[in-house]
């Protein structure tokens, strides 16, 4: 009787008990997602051992990830709008599963970095979707920002256990369960939203068109210019094999640019780059993400092939850095108002580098393990500062229209960045062919020229941008632009000018410290409470699935 009520419920009108179900669901695919972040750093050394592969050459398993989730993204939410979010909640779901098993079985290392990239294209698609279901089967006030607080609590929790979890796993079972473990529950997810999430309505009349051209593009540039960066590193490759991959890296990158100008529905619309404090923003955001993300890695290489700890310890020595990233992260939106976006923005920047800094010279003394967890506090303490102040100016005065373009980039920007960082800062750094110096010294110096390009950035962008135009009417079923978490869903709550006082309040109380929390994060869910947008609280809504493509995490 109460499962059959449950399932009964199915419609426009679900019952509580039926939507925090579909709450749990789509919060375990999301803990499993961004435990998948962390948990590989800790294996690498073990899984470079099992293929004989070297440093330089274990980036493409992050970068492999980070960039088709990226990338694909914003189509991800276009998708979701186009065939609807449970079809393509399936979809990505059953992808991310069948990828989890390919990389868990893997039997050579290039089918383990074609799995990751089937991972991070099953992630870019689901997540958009599950998100969406969240935000809908919620309604706006309390109950979505208390569905949204456990959101964020889930994906927050699976970053900062991911370390700890990968020393566990690797140490006790192997490399391998750290793919395979994530299959069983994925089914669970699978069956959930089979019984629980209602079937997806007729498609629309005036749908927007789906971006395939500028998606491929967007996520081929920074693919072909890592595999032409970890290459260059190599040896025995042919001579024309990295200019030629370089070459086409550009043109991918030219070619998205002109696709978007002529689109009618582009995953990035021009008019994009006139927001001159976004823009900035954005470019800061991938320059501060290419040093977070390279800091990992070396923690991680310094951590086992230097000083020869496992992974359990490894592990283990690496959760000082979870805990003080939210500690930051909770405590850096106090300051934001205080301070404003562009000091909290230096600040992040100027820990990151002193950072780097620690960790060359904990590198080249060959200190132990212990010496870099100050190296690991400043890392967090930039990713607290940097990150959430960052996104706080990428979100600045969006509107109904630009809500979803403006997060959907600043999360690809943080994804993309990371990915490209890595490529560079340890394909180069850890290449012999193409330096005679240590690898970690190369490595922190380039992470560090990029900060130092992002401090100036950072010092030129304006402190307070300008409010963009507020349309009076919303004519289609979504904001324009994709890739947003929450920001066409629930806009009005996260800005303060939701029609109910009520909710307001409770939103401002519920996501002050989680949402900044999860932004901090590498996979963040949802901006900072920032300072209301100018516009009027009165913008009309459609359908149910408004906004369903301008959903995501990434």
């Amino acid at each position: 009787m109460f499962f059959s009520g449950i399932l009964s419920s199915r419609g426009p009108s679900p019952s509580p008990v039926r939507a925090w179900l579909v709450l749990c669901a789509m919060s375990l695919l999301q803990f499993f997602i961004a435990v998948d972040v962390t948990v590989v750093n800790i294996a690498l050394p073990s899984i470079g051992a099992a293929f004989d592969v070297d440093g330089h050459a274990l980036t493409w398993v992050v970068v492999a990830y980070t960039v088709t989730g990226g990338g694909l993204l914003m189509l991800g939410g276009r998708l979701a709008d186009l065939l609807g979010r449970r079809r393509v909640l399936l979809l990505g779901t059953g992808l991310f599963g069948a990828a989890s098993l390919l990389a868990g079985l893997a039997p050579c290392f290039g089918l383990l970095v074609a799995a990751r990239l089937l991972q991070g294209a099953g992630e870019a698609v689901a997540l958009p979707a599950a998100m969406a279901t969240i935000v809908l089967l919620f309604p706006e006030g309390p109950c979505r920002s208390r569905a949204l607080s456990v959101w964020a609590a889930v994906a927050s929790g699976g970053l900062v256990l991911g370390f700890a979890l990968s020393g566990v796993i690797t140490a006790h079972w192997g490399w391998r369960w750290i793919f395979l473990i994530a299959v069983p529950f994925v089914v669970i997810v699978l069956v959930a939203a089979l019984l629980l999430v209602g079937r997806d309505r007729p498609a629309a009349a005036g749908r927007p068109s789906l971006d395939l051209p500028g998606a491929l593009l967007l996520t081929a540039c920074p693919l072909l210019f890592a595999y032409g960066v970890v290459q260059a590193g190599g040896s025995g490759r042919p001579g024309w094999l990295v200019p030629c991959v370089l070459a086409g890296a550009v043109a991918a990158g030219a070619g998205f640019v002109r696709v978007e100008a002529r689109s009618r529905d582009p995953l990035l619309p021009p008019r994009f780059f006139a927001h001159r404090a976004r823009v900035s923003a954005n470019l800061t955001t991938m320059l501060l993400s290419g040093g977070l993300s390279t800091s990992f890695l070396l923690f991680t290489f310094h951590l086992q092939d230097r000083m020869g700890i496992g992974p359990l310890g490894a592990g283990l020595l690496m959760l000082p850095l979870a805990v003080a990233l939210i500690a930051f992260a909770t405590f850096v939106p106090r300051l934001l108002g205080r301070w404003g976006a562009r000091a909290c923005v230096l600040a992040g920047l100027g820990f990151t580098a002193a950072a780097m800094a620690a960790i060359a010279l904990v590198s080249s003394l060959r200190a132990g393990g212990a010496a870099m967890i100050p190296a690991m506090l400043l890392i967090a303490a930039g990713m607290g500062f940097g990150l959430v102040g960052l996104q706080y100016v990428a979100v600045s005065g969006v509107t109904d229209a630009d809500a979803g373009i403006a997060s959907g980039v600043q999360r690809a920007a943080d994804q993309l960045g990371g990915a490209t960082g890595v490529a560079i800062c340890v394909g180069i750094g850890f290449a012999p062919d193409l330096h005679p110096f240590d690898p970690f010294l190369a490595a922190t110096a380039l992470a560090a020229t990029g900060l130092v390009a992002g401090g100036v950035v950072a010092w030129r962008m304006p402190v307070n941008p300008p409010p963009t135009q507020t349309p009076t009417k919303r004519t289609t079923g979504r904001a324009e632009g994709t890739g947003s978490l929450l920001m066409t869903g629930d806009v009005a709550d996260r800005t303060g000018r939701a029609t109910s006082p009520r909710g307001s309040q409770c939103c401002r109380r519920n996501l002050r410290g989680l949402s900044a929390l999860s932004t901090a994060l590498p996979r963040g869910d949802f901006p900072p409470e920032g300072r209301p947008s100018p516009r009027p609280s009165s913008t009309t809504r459609t359908n149910d699935r408004a906004g369903a493509g301008s959903l995501s995490t990434r």
